[in-house]
């Protein structure tokens, strides 16, 4: 009864560790342990870990009933329902078949013939232990070659674009359910209706009293033509409404008045005017922008 609850924990153990990976590892329409082989590899480790640390708790049991006296240990035995021979008969067969290793009674037909200033050597051989190990490494090294090599399975590269993929469409999501969270980092251009007439919006409210309705410039510098004093393109824009123009005569820093997602609303706006050309727009300033 205790070797199947063994293998009922070992198997647990398992199962855990495969749901585990499944809810951490990003994959996109199969198992992860499908698109990233190498999982097997890691559940074989923890089978491997699972069994050795059931072996030490057989291991430590027999111990302390070993170290208990007669009666105690017979009334342990009775409520196990097991005799004196079995009790860490599991981790006996299991070392021993594990070491591989021999009797000291045994010894002498072990020695081989030559020795050396008074040390002689055993002839044991390796342990299975070792020796399943090597095994299970080759028919990792076939698989691995059969996957990658012959079938033309995802390579690390590969693994690596699908995984940006899904972090772009993530943080993309994010963003879009997290609006009030745009800095100048991460803003990009609007070009939604819904955003640029609200652009409009906040722009005929604070802005075209110095930059006129139209963009073409008035107290403050021509919207429309390709000349900018702070930098063109939507991070900069935004940054200069967001913390304001140049010190002592340029405009007021916005980000006390405006939530970021309005500051962005009103710079995608902004750079909407580009080539409209207005009657009678104001001289250009600054230098001439280029887009990267």
């Amino acid at each position: 009864m205790r070797n199947v609850l063994v293998g009922i924990r070992v198997l647990l153990y398992l199962v855990i560790s495969f749901f585990i990976f499944e809810w951490i590892v990003p994959s996109e329409g199969s198992l992860a342990i499908v698109e990233y082989p190498i999982i097997w590899g890691v559940l074989g480790l923890i089978l491997f870990f699972a069994i050795a640390f059931e072996i030490v708790v057989a291991a430590i049991r027999r111990v302390l009933v070993n170290a208990l006296d007669t009666d105690a240990k017979a009334e342990y035995l009775k409520l196990e329902g097991v005799g004196d021979d079995s009790v860490g008969d599991w981790f006996r067969k299991i070392s021993e078949r594990l070491s591989g290793s021999k009797p000291l009674a045994s010894e002498e037909t072990l020695v081989l013939d030559h020795e050396y200033d008074g040390i002689r050597e055993l002839d044991n051989d390796l342990p299975p232990w070792w020796k399943y190990l090597f095994y299970a490494s080759i028919v990792f090294a076939v698989v691995y070659l059969a996957r990658y090599h012959i079938f033309g399975g995802t390579n690390q590269y590969q693994e690596l674009e699908k995984e940006l993929a899904v972090a772009e469409r993530q943080i993309a999501a994010y963003n879009e359910s997290n609006k009030d969270l745009i800095n100048v980092d991460n803003v990009e251009l609007l070009t939604d209706a819904a955003d640029l007439a609200m652009g409009e919006t906040i722009y005929m409210n604070s802005c075209a009293v110095c930059h006129k309705d139209n963009g073409a410039g008035g107290i403050g510098p021509n919207l429309t033509d390709e000349y900018w004093i702070l930098g063109g393109g939507i991070k900069n824009v935004y940054k200069t409404i967001s913390e304001g123009g140049r010190p002592g005569k340029g405009m007021i820093p916005w980000n006390s008045e405006l939530k970021p997602i309005e500051i962005a609303q009103v710079s995608s706006y902004v750079l909407s005017l580009q080539g409209t050309n207005p009657p009678d727009p104001k001289e250009p300033e600054g230098e001439l922008w280029v887009e990267e």
